[in-house]
C-alpha cells in the first residue's frame, strides 16, 4: 500500500505543479489584461498608420478590453487543460474570465457573459449522440415518403423554376467571396489579423473547448451555432423584410469570410476546408435566394404568403446543407487540420 500511495504521488506531484504553474500564470494574464498593459484600445486601432495597424488589430482580438465595471474573483480559478477560468461579474451581469494558455503564455484573455456561452448541455456526450440520432433519422426521411422528402423535392423544383435568379446569387456571393480572398494576397497580415478576431468569436462562445469532446459533440456544436446565427437570426429574419437586408447582409459577409480564410492564409489546409466552405456558404446562398424568391413574388403580384413558402423552402434545404457540413468540419477538425 505504501508502495502504492509513493507512485501516486510522485504521478500527482508533477500535475499540482503544472496546474499551479497555469494558476499563476493566468493570474499574472489576467492583471496585466485588467491594468490596460495587453489590449490596445479600439482608438489606437483605428488611428494607427497602415504598417501597424494589423498587428493592433491582432492584439485587440486576443486580448479585447475588459468592460468597465468588471470584477475578477482571481482566487478561485478552474483550470480545464490550457484554459483558466476566473468568476467575474460587471454590475448583475455574472459571468466569466477566460485565459487560454500555450507554453506557458497567455494567449487570449476575454470575458464572457453567462448568456454568450454555449448551452452547457450541448457540450455532454447525450447533446452529441442525439445529434447523432436526428441526423440518421433526417437522412432516412429523405429516402422515405415523408414530408421531409417531399419538401426536398419541393425545393429543388423551386431552384429550377427560379434558375436565373439562384445563378445571379450564386455568381454574387461567391464572386464576393473570391474576390476577399484574392485580395488577402496582397494584404496578408491585415487578413491573419481578422482571421483571429474571428477565432476569437468562436473562442468566445465556446467552439474551441468543443473541439475537445469528441465529433459528435463538435458536429452538434457547429450545427447549433451555423443554423441558429447564421442561418435563422442574420439569414431568415433579415429576408422577410423582401429580401434586399438579407443579400446586403451576406454581400458584406461574403467579401469579408473570403479576405479572412483565403488560401493565402490557410496555404494546402484550403483544400481540406473547402467542403466546409461550399456547403456553408450555399446554405447561406439559399436563404438568400429564397428572400429574392419573396421579392419576387411579391413585386409580381403572386403575394406576399407565396413568397413566404418559397423563403421556407429555401430555409429548408439550406439546413439540410448545414447539416451535412457540420459533420464534415467536425471530422475535418479533428482528424485532418
Amino acid at each position: 500500500m505504501r508502495r502504492l500511495l509513493a507512485l501516486c504521488g510522485l504521478v500527482l506531484t508533477p500535475l499540482a505543479w503544472a496546474q499551479a504553474a497555469s494558476e499563476e500564470a493566468a493570474r499574472e494574464a489576467v492583471g496585466r489584461w485588467l491594468r490596460g498593459e495587453l489590449s490596445p484600445r479600439l482608438e489606437e486601432v483605428l488611428r494607427a498608420p497602415p504598417e501597424e495597424a494589423p498587428g493592433l488589430l491582432e492584439r485587440y482580438a486576443r486580448f479585447p478590453p475588459p468592460p468597465p465595471g468588471l470584477t475578477v474573483n482571481q482566487e478561485s480559478p478552474k483550470v480545464e487543460g490550457d484554459r483558466v477560468r476566473f468568476p467575474a461579474a460587471r454590475g448583475e451581469e455574472v459571468g466569466e474570465v477566460v485565459v487560454v494558455l500555450e507554453g506557458g503564455e497567455a494567449q487570449r484573455v476575454y470575458f464572457r457573459p453567462q448568456g454568450m456561452a454555449l448551452p452547457p448541455y450541448l457540450l455532454t456526450p447525450l447533446a452529441g449522440w442525439g445529434f447523432l440520432l436526428l441526423s440518421l433519422f433526417w437522412l432516412f426521411l429523405l429516402f422515405q415518403p415523408s414530408p421531409f422528402r417531399a419538401w426536398l423535392l419541393e425545393s429543388l423544383a423551386l431552384i429550377g423554376a427560379h434558375r436565373g435568379l439562384y445563378l445571379f446569387t450564386n455568381l454574387l456571393l461567391y464572386g464576393l467571396f473570391a474576390l476577399g480572398a484574392l485580395l488577402a494576397y496582397g494584404m496578408p497580415e491585415l487578413a491573419r489579423a481578422l482571421q483571429v478576431l474571428f477565432g476569437g468569436a468562436l473562442e468566445a462562445i465556446g467552439l474551441g473547448e468543443a473541439v475537445g469532446r469528441g465529433v459528435l459533440v463538435l458536429a452538434g456544436v457547429i450545427f447549433h451555432w451555423n443554423f441558429s446565427q447564421g442561418l435563422f437570426l442574420t439569414g431568415f429574419l433579415p429576408a422577410l423584410l423582401l429580401g434586399v437586408p438579407v443579400l446586403l447582409l451576406n454581400a458584406v459577409r461574403y467579401f469579408v469570410f473570403g479576405f479572412a480564410l483565403s488560401p493565402a492564409l490557410l496555404g494546402p489546409a484550403f483544400l481540406l476546408h473547402l467542403p466546409t466552405l461550399l456547403l456553408e456558404l450555399q446554405a447561406y446562398i439559399l436563404v438568400t435566394f429564397g428572400g429574392l424568391v419573396l421579392l419576387a413574388k411579391t413585386a409580381g403580384g403572386e403575394g406576399y404568403r407565396k413568397g413566404l413558402r418559397g423563403l421556407l423552402l429555401a430555409f429548408y434545404l439550406g439546413a439540410l446543407f448545414l447539416l451535412l457540413a457540420a459533420w464534415y468540419e467536425a471530422f475535418e477538425l479533428r482528424y485532418l487540420l
